[in-house]
């Protein structure tokens, strides 16, 4: 690869939010990055916006045939894959027996099987090159209960469970210049959250701090610099997020007050019109 061609990066969901935030801070360190997003047009202006070091791509992260048509892409582009961030995610709240099939399986297939086919197709370039880093966005409904967004919840632990174990994998292999790092963010004032301050199916994602993406988008930098298999942001949520998941019936007691003071801000935010920064 000629030296005045940055390294390749892929992050999907980065028509807009904070994947296309995450792909700015990887264009400014460098890399060269193709922005994907099931929505084309979103893909290509948000690379518009990104400027030369951001190309645009539509990829639906369900379909393995076209995220490996994405690695390939950037690899015949830049030379190589260096960062790959699994950032696709879809959120419908209420009862699991409330939901219809199409949404349940849409959570699903975007939130694991989508970051699954994009860590696999990853390692799969990395590890027959220099290596490489997968970021998986996750959520901290990844590392415990979550009333109002079960199969939300789900789709996030089978996240977690595939990164950590693939990593066991990886090292057992003896690849050791592959890593995986999950990022595990409290609720995040993006899109995603933008039309559930009425609904209190979602009160959860609201009852800590609310997030900016430029929050997670440090801890994305903090793990590119330094990889660590799993932090939460912020720190002492995935403290508290841990214990109910180690003692779940103290956690199930305690989840009506957690829900009631994330309705409690949603009623706050809805009177003021939204977080700063929105």
């Amino acid at each position: 690869m000629s030296t005045s061609v940055p390294a390749g990066a892929v992050v999907t969901g980065a028509g807009r939010g904070l994947g296309k935030e995450i792909a700015r801070l990887l264009v400014e360190r460098g890399h060269l990055v193709l922005v994907t997003d099931v929505d084309q047009a979103a893909a290509e202006a948000a690379a518009a916006e990104l400027g030369d070091r951001a190309v645009a791509r539509a990829v639906d992260v369900r379909d393995h045939v076209q995220v490996e048509a994405a690695r390939d892409d950037i690899v015949a582009r830049a030379g190589r894959l260096d960062t790959w961030v699994n950032n696709a995610g879809v959120l419908f709240t209420g009862p699991a027996w409330e939901q219809s099939a199409d949404a349940r399986r849409l959570m699903v297939e975007v939130n694991t099987l989508g970051m699954i086919n994009g860590t696999v197709a990853a390692i799969r370039a990395m590890s027959t090159s220099k290596g490489g880093h997968v970021v998986n966005i996750v959520s901290l409904a990844g590392l415990t209960a979550v009333p109002g967004e079960a199969v939300y919840a789900g789709s996030k632990h089978a996240a977690i469970g595939f990164s950590t174990s693939t990593m066991a994998d990886l090292r057992a292999a003896g690849v050791k210049h592959v890593d995986i790092s999950c990022v595990c963010p409290d609720g995040i004032w993006t899109p995603m959250l933008h039309d559930k301050l009425d609904d209190p199916g979602s009160a959860m994602s609201f009852s800590g701090k609310l997030l900016q993406p430029a929050e997670v988008v440090e801890a994305v930098r903090g793990v590119l610099d330094k990889p660590r298999l799993i932090t939460a942001i912020p720190g002492w949520r995935g403290i508290v997020a841990r214990l109910s998941g180690a003692v779940p019936g103290f956690g199930l007691k305690a989840m009506p007050l957690i829900a009631a003071q994330g309705r409690r801000v949603q009623r706050k935010l809805l009177s003021s019109g939204g977080p700063p920064g929105r």
